[in-house]
């Protein structure tokens, strides 16, 4: 764990345009892979979280600096995007900085209804329920909703209308 905190500091000290929040084993190897390699072929410097940082569930102070320091922030919305407590904790934090720091955001949706992320009903709304089954915290399960609700009413892509 020590060495991709150390990563992660490293990251974050150098000078990203882009974040992506995904769900990693929904788009890693796949569409954000993808992506980043479009991004990286025009020029725009993308942060991309190492896999091996989702061990904990809270976002460690170096990827908070990482997403604080972002013009813009890609969210990729995929089936298994809300069942991950760590994807909700960096999308709380992504509304924050588009919010105090009017950092840019843009929702993909990933062969998800972007109806079904803005209302969490279907696959969304079955894992934030599991969430609240398993949280102490309702707050913070709110917060995750909220988040969810804000970027979804935002102008995206919607992948199914390809």
């Amino acid at each position: 764990m020590a060495s991709a905190a150390a990563a992660a500091a490293s990251s974050s000290q150098r000078h990203y345009d882009v974040f992506l929040s995904f769900r990693g084993e929904d788009t890693r190897n796949n569409f954000t892979a993808h992506l980043y390699h479009a991004l990286y072929q025009k020029g725009i410097n993308t942060f991309v979280d190492d896999d091996k940082l989702e061990r904990g569930q809270v976002i460690s102070p170096a990827l908070v600096a990482a997403i604080e320091n972002m013009e813009f922030s890609i969210v990729i919305f995929s089936k298994n995007y809300a069942s991950s407590r760590w994807c909700l904790e960096e999308l709380v934090k992504i509304v924050e900085c588009m919010k105090s720091r009017r950092q840019r955001v843009l929702p993909i949706f990933y062969n998800v209804d972007p109806s079904d992320v803005r209302r969490q009903r279907g696959i969304f709304g079955e894992a934030l329920a599991k969430h609240e089954e398993n949280s102490k915290n309702m707050e913070r399960v709110q917060n995750w909703k909220d988040a969810l609700t804000q970027v979804a009413n935002l102008s995206g892509w919607d992948s199914r209308n390809k």
